[in-house]
């Protein structure tokens, strides 16, 4: 509360992303409800992280992700909730841990001045499943 209006991104977007997930558990929300909750926090995590490597040259959206290591397949669930036919909401909730799992490691650890962000070879192995799994509810959109 004491940034005011210049709160770092990778805290606001953290913020919203928990918020999705305790209105999830809560029970309270309708599934389409949760798919917008979980939509717009995602739009706008990739937005705001990937909107400051954006130059005066229009640069893709992939390219600037996977500079800064977002996954793929994330960028293409925002594309897809931007502009397409609402996905399913298990896509939702694993973006929003995929992306959780992002913040932590790239923001929150070096915060915390420890080695959170190093992974056991489970973690690894559960990320790649998660990468896997989004790749075929991908091909169930076209």
């Amino acid at each position: 509360s004491r940034y005011g209006p210049k709160m770092p991104l990778a805290v606001d977007c953290t913020a919203e992303l928990i918020r999705c997930k305790v209105l999830d558990s809560s029970g309270r929300l309708k599934s389409h409800e949760l798919i917008l909750s979980y939509g717009l926090a995602l739009v706008r995590f990739v937005n705001l992280i990937t909107e400051r490597k954006q130059k005066m040259v229009s640069i893709p959206l992939r390219q600037l992700a996977k500079e800064v290591d977002i996954p793929i397949w994330v960028v293409d669930l925002r594309h897809e909730l931007t502009h397409g036919k609402l996905p399913r909401l298990a896509l939702c909730r694993k973006g929003c841990d995929v992306v959780l799992d992002w913040l932590r490691k790239t923001y929150w650890s070096r915060q915390l001045g420890n080695n959170l962000c190093e992974e056991s070879e489970d973690e690894e192995e559960e990320q790649e499943g998660v990468e896997a799994d989004a790749e075929l509810d991908n091909d169930a959109w076209e």
